[in-house]
């Protein structure tokens, strides 16, 4: 059979399109997986920290004054009427042994966070809160007032207007207050006078912290940094930290390396566990808890007893008979006839399981009582912790 050139050359067209139409269907579906795998990724920056990279808590002791007052009551806070004298003597003004009687003036505790490589002179927030029996600081200032760290030194100096999110209005026979009004906060209060020194470009070796300790997880960290170095410059020591050998081709510049590798997508692992608060009675189940066969009935006893008191006295005009209090009890019991049970099979997930409590009409609490019984059989394959 003969084929003319024309036909030859359709035939590969057609053959060549139809290559290509599946080229890309595949494409797309690899695509398609590729992304689904990416959205249970997290990035490693958002999991670890770098060990030195961290903030630092500051905290002083100071005044707020401009207050309508609403400050604190001097003879009930000596150490506010101590901080008065205190200060208007290095001002020169003399009022020890006086009898001093203001409500304007209100002794608080000073907090900020100094955030790592924060320069000399950069600003920084802080939040007061009132230390005495002060009743709001709305339109207070504070004075300046010396932030320390840990070893004593003063890393910065806070001053400014407070500003408060709440209020409180009082009258003769009712009061009204709106959140915190003894707590606020001066943003950008604080000048910081002091830098905290880490040289991070000389370090060797850095290591990563995860928030979450877990051993599958921090050896995940280790081969992603690894094969993206091609090369073992990471190793999991355990199940909270990395520890990261400075390869040659980042000497020197320890910036990009972080860089480079916080951007890595890394998908976490976590143990299955249930937390319980039994004092708010909220329950968190994590994805991986898996409950093997057991049946679970649900019923409750309630017994519901009511008093109601009658008064039984004598017939008109009679003269004999007194007037009495007669009680009368009505108790009824429920047995919880309409109490039903659930089977709940192996390997069910999250959703099953609480599909099938769901199924009893059980609350936050019973379902409480339900998981611990069911740890208590050895159903329940998750660590339960009670808050």
């Amino acid at each position: 059979m003969a084929y003319n050139k024309t036909d030859i050359l359709e035939n590969v067209t057609h053959g060549i399109k139809r290559a290509l139409i599946g080229l890309v269907v595949v494409t797309f579906i690899m695509a398609l997986l590729a992304a689904n795998a990416f959205s249970k990724t997290t990035r490693i920056k958002d999991i670890v920290e770098f060990e030195g990279v961290r903030d630092n808590q500051l905290v002083g002791y100071g005044l707020v004054v401009g207050l309508s007052g609403t400050g604190d009551s001097l003879g009930n806070s000596p150490f506010t009427a101590e901080s008065l004298t205190s200060m208007l003597e290095r001002l020169g003004v003399n009022v020890r042994d006086q009898n001093l009687n203001t409500g304007n003036v209100a002794a608080v505790m000073v907090t900020a966070t100094l955030p790592p490589f924060t320069n000399q002179g950069a600003r920084i927030d802080v939040d007061v809160a009132a230390l005495g029996d002060a009743e709001s600081l709305l339109g207070g200032t504070l004075l300046v007032t010396p932030l320390m760290g840990a070893d004593g030194e003063i890393y910065a100096v806070a001053q400014g207007s407070v500003n408060i999110s709440g209020f409180s209005a009082t009258g003769n026979a009712a009061t009204v207050v709106q959140n915190i009004p003894t707590s606020g906060r001066v943003p950008n209060g604080a000048i910081v006078e002091k830098e905290i020194y880490f040289d991070l470009a000389d370090m060797q070796d850095v290591r990563l912290a995860l928030r979450n300790p877990d051993f599958t997880t921090s050896r995940r960290i280790a081969r992603a940094i690894n094969g993206f170095l091609a090369e073992p410059a990471a190793l999991a020591q355990n199940s909270a930290s990395v520890k990261l050998s400075i390869p040659k081709t980042y000497t020197g510049n320890i910036i990009d390396l972080i860089t480079d590798i916080e951007q890595l997508p890394i998908q976490p692992d976590q143990p299955a566990r249930v937390i319980i608060d039994e004092t708010t009675g909220v329950i968190v189940m994590g994805a991986d808890v898996r409950i093997s066969t057991v049946a679970i009935a649900q019923g409750n006893l309630t017994i519901q007893i009511n008093e109601t008191a009658q008064v039984s006295q004598p017939n008109p005009f009679s003269e004999r008979g007194n007037t009495q209090v007669v009680d009368r009890t009505d108790i009824q019991v429920n047995q919880g006839e309409d109490a039903k049970v659930t089977a709940l099979e192996t390997g069910i997930t999250l959703q099953e399981m609480v599909t099938g409590l769901n199924k009893l009409g059980v609350g936050p609490r019973d379902i409480i009582t339900i998981l611990q019984a069911i740890k208590a059989v050895g159903a329940l394959q998750a660590e339960i912790q009670t808050l």
